[in-house]
């Protein structure tokens, strides 16, 4: 593990850019600026590094941008309905920075805050963990929350991501990773043609606000079942109402909440014959196919338009902190939150 300079903040300190690297020839680039996963290089079906998240190459276009390109999301991850939580009937209000909800916990960012680091290595595996301490009614909720983000990358070409989380308050905890992926490479164009497996049969139902309505579906004969792998592009412009509301793929997949690892989706580009297989622990995976990217600039000059990335992010159901019937993302005060997340490779 190595790290150089990044660039600089805002506020005029110095942020670094920490590469892991394993036996295989995989390398995984992070950034201390928003515990930023900045590129994944993997070795293709020719033996060829290709990077396969998007992202950008100086630190200032992560200020500018609302893609949340390699981010880490928290407090809280996806909407929250009206913008506001009750939390032990206190009602705490949040920024409205999606028409009337909150995304992504608002417009205090997460993933533009500077996180301290601890790196080391475990068992042949290299980690870099990062640390921020979040201060009570930070982005408008309570506590007084440590979060710690260890990304380690291992020998069988797994990038693993834990989440630890700590409050003096009770609290709304969930967060997630919103790393866009392109099997063929961050600069191939679309991954319409990507083959993408979900091993879910039920989501949940949006409402024309992209708020969960509470009902679940049985996606059965529909556009979004893909426990049989299909190409990401054979429905995504359907005739289905919820593919209409969200503009694509932008849902979220129920897994079972007994908080065990498994795998929930897998990822294929014929083109690189690479394979990404997704692993959690968690009861909700958004799964989201960039139907907003417009021409942003990336790295090497990369330009990514609508659908040249998709996401795999491991979290509770939106708006859960609101909804009973939902798995709660509730943390009591003292008790420790975590939660794991693997992204693993093969060619």
């Amino acid at each position: 593990m190595w790290n150089t300079v990044f660039g600089v903040t805002k506020e005029g300190k110095k942020a670094h850019r920490y590469i892991l690297v394993n036996n295989k020839g995989m390398s995984v680039e992070l950034s201390d600026f928003g515990a930023l996963v900045l590129s994944i290089y993997v070795l293709d079906k020719y033996g060829r590094k290709r990077d396969v998240v998007l992202g950008y190459d100086n630190l200032m276009d992560y200020y500018e941008q609302n893609t949340g390109f390699g981010a880490y999301i928290g407090r809280n991850a996806n909407r929250i309905a009206g913008a506001e939580v009750t939390i032990e009937d206190i009602k705490y209000l949040l920024d409205k920075n999606d028409n009337q909800n909150n995304l992504h916990s608002g417009f205090n960012r997460s993933h533009h805050k500077l996180y301290s680091v601890r790196n080391g290595k475990t068992d042949a595996c290299e980690f870099v963990e990062m640390e921020r301490y979040s201060p009570n009614m930070e982005q408008g909720f309570p506590g007084n929350l440590e979060q710690k983000i260890r990304y380690t990358l291992t020998d069988k070409n797994e990038f693993i991501i834990d989440y630890e989380m700590l409050s003096d308050m009770t609290t709304v905890v969930n967060p997630t990773n919103h790393s866009y992926f392109n099997l063929d490479g961050h600069n191939s164009g679309t991954i319409l043609k990507h083959y993408m497996e979900i091993y879910s049969g039920q989501m949940l139902e949006l409402g024309n606000d992209m708020i969960p309505t509470g009902e679940i579906i049985d996606i059965s004969d529909t556009p979004f079942d893909f426990r049989k792998s299909k190409q990401i592009g054979k429905d995504i412009d359907a005739d289905n109402s919820q593919i209409k509301i969200a503009g694509g793929y932008d849902h979220n997949y129920i897994f079972p909440n007994d908080r065990k690892t498994r795998k929930v989706a897998k990822l294929y580009g014929a083109d690189s014959g690479i394979r990404m297989d997704v692993y959690s622990d968690l009861c909700g995976l958004q799964v989201y196919t960039g139907n907003y990217l417009n021409g942003q600039i990336g790295k090497d000059g990369a330009i990514y338009n609508k659908r040249s990335g998709v996401c795999f992010e491991t979290q509770f159901y939106p708006n859960s902190c609101n909804n009973p019937e939902f798995p709660s993302c509730i943390l009591p005060a003292y008790k420790i939150f975590k939660s794991r997340t693997v992204y693993q490779f093969f060619a």
